[in-house]
């Protein structure tokens, strides 16, 4: 597997396969999260641009000729930590670790302090598959200025229509398969 920044021309397929990423929600009575617009080409033009975009790409694409990705992440830095902004895996590449690859790299780019992010606690594929790979939730006493930012402005749009979570993964954690 290989990670790295996508080029400019990738973007519109991260954006192809948040739209894929999402559709399992609508099975789970979530479909204004299915429905909801990935990330608009100009951010992720920003993340690129800065560096703290990541996409997955398969070692071949399909037809043996370029590659294609096949998730990504989006990352930036919070209150001296790295915060992981969006991860999305296709649907069909799911459960072969890609989620995880993209986070160890993004802990690794952003210095190897903690990482942290927001999710929905009672989708399988957020909160409990984050604790499996070394994430624990954090209790409201200890949200820092910007993870309380973060969790209002999702508040704002909406979000905590389902329980959700900021969790914190320290640096270097090493663990089981995820």
């Amino acid at each position: 597997m290989l990670i790295q920044v996508p080029a400019l021309d990738e973007l519109p397929a991260l954006r192809a396969i948040e739209r894929a990423a999402g559709e399992p929600f609508r099975a789970l009575g979530m479909a204004a999260i299915a429905d909801d617009e990935p990330p608009s080409l100009e951010l992720l033009t920003d993340f690129q641009r800065a560096g703290r975009a990541l996409a997955a790409y398969e070692e071949a694409g399909p037809d043996g000729g370029r590659r294609h990705p096949v998730g990504y992440l989006l990352w930036e830095p919070v209150d001296g930590r790295t915060h992981i902004e969006q991860v999305s895996v296709h649907p069909d590449r799911a459960h072969r670790g890609i989620g995880r690859t993209l986070i160890d790299r993004a802990e690794r780019d952003g210095g190897r302090v903690a990482l942290t992010l927001t999710t929905f606690t009672e989708v399988p594929w957020n909160a409990p598959y984050y604790t499996r790979i070394g994430f624990r939730a954090l209790p409201e006493a200890e949200l820092t200025p910007g993870l309380r930012a973060i969790r209002t402005h999702e508040a704002a749009l909406g979000l905590d229509r389902w329980p959700r979570v900021a969790m914190r993964r320290e640096p270097g954690w090493e663990g089981g398969a995820g």
